[in-house]
């Protein structure tokens, strides 16, 4: 496995100290990349069951970044694969969560990147493109935005308010 971040919070002795001022996203995610904690400020994607946004995101700087991308919770195809992934780390991105699927999981599961979905499906997106960047999200009834703060573990997900 790699090699994880120095230092990792916990998700829940983040909320320990900090409550009410963080938000917790109750979805289920599975966490699916090498780096089981991760961090960073957000971007967003909003698509659904299409990836070339994610896939053009991704390829640009990340530093440090977390994608937060609302695929609509669909698990019919997947919204980013190993070489999506591969991409990220080779562009400073700390890790992307995704309301909805991903594909290559092994593979996925041995990068140096945090990853969270719902699930996987090895079918592929569309790619034509459709979607918004850098919107404001709703995902679980909390609210997502661009440059606020994202923490997440194997406990969950949590985010300033």
């Amino acid at each position: 496995m790699p090699d994880q971040p120095s230092n990792p919070v916990n998700t829940a002795d983040l909320y320990d100290e900090r409550g009410e001022e963080l938000d917790s996203i109750s979805l289920q995610f599975q966490s699916l990349g090498g780096h089981t904690h991760f961090s960073g400020p957000v971007r967003t994607i909003r698509c659904f069951e299409d990836n070339a946004l994610v896939k053009a995101m991704l390829g640009t700087p990340g530093n440090g970044a977390v994608l937060v991308v609302d695929g609509g919770g669909s698990l019919r195809t997947a919204l980013m694969g190993d070489l999506i992934a591969a991409s990220a780390v080779e562009n400073g991105w700390a890790g992307v969560v995704i309301n909805g699927a991903i594909r290559d999981r092994v593979a996925v599961a041995g990068l140096p990147l945090g990853v969270k979905a719902l699930g996987s499906n090895p079918r592929k997106s569309a790619k034509a493109g459709a979607g918004e960047a850098d919107v404001e999200l709703d995902i679980d009834g909390v609210a997502v935005r661009p440059g606020q703060l994202i923490w997440c573990d194997p406990d969950g997900i949590l985010l300033e308010r």
